[in-house]
């Protein structure tokens, strides 16, 4: 018989309802890594141009959006848990993020690849434990969202609409730019 430690550092066999309850949460971090670390691959591959093409229609640098991704992470963490215990995310709205995303882009020009890498790496491993703390019942928690017209939804939702799919958008996007 295998085990698995529970949130509460107890131990219980793998047919327990605490070894299950944490699938879905699990599979949501493998998710947001495997995301993250195909970013992080294909950045690392770039050439310095590369680096500094801009994403039509976007207007940053690639180089940017790649730590911009990395920049996101905790914030959408933060919404998620929010949600997770039944709290409402107000005061957020589609307005807001492109303002955080223009002042991103701004002070973060000149980052390096290096730096970008590593702010990835850090970020989405953090995001990646986080989730895992989650339990299913909090991965069910709905509460009014500013973000979604103040629709009700759950923070699985917002981890899988933000977090989870957030490296694979704009991986898509440079692809797309620099036809890989």
């Amino acid at each position: 018989m295998t085990t698995a430690v529970s949130r509460d550092s107890s131990i219980k066999s793998e047919g327990s309802a605490t070894a299950k309850a944490n699938q879905r949460a699990e599979a949501l971090a493998v998710r947001l890594q495997a995301g993250a670390r195909a970013l992080g691959l294909l950045a690392e591959s770039l050439t310095s141009a590369e680096w500094q093409t801009r994403v039509p229609n976007d207007g940053r640098t690639i180089g940017v959006v790649v730590h911009h991704v990395g920049t996101m992470y905790p914030l959408e963490i933060k919404l998620a848990q929010l949600l997770s215990v039944g709290q409402a995310v107000a005061g957020v709205t589609w307005d807001n993020v492109h303002e955080i995303n223009a002042a991103h882009a701004k002070d973060h020009e000149g980052t390096t690849k290096e730096e970008a890498l590593e702010l990835l790496r850090r970020n989405s491993d953090a995001a990646a434990a986080a989730i895992r703390a989650l339990s299913d019942q909090e991965l069910d928690n709905a509460a009014k969202a500013s973000l979604y017209a103040d629709a009700p939804i759950t923070c699985q939702f917002m981890l899988e609409d933000h977090a989870v799919r957030h490296s694979y958008h704009h991986l898509a996007k440079i692809r797309a730019t620099l036809k890989k």
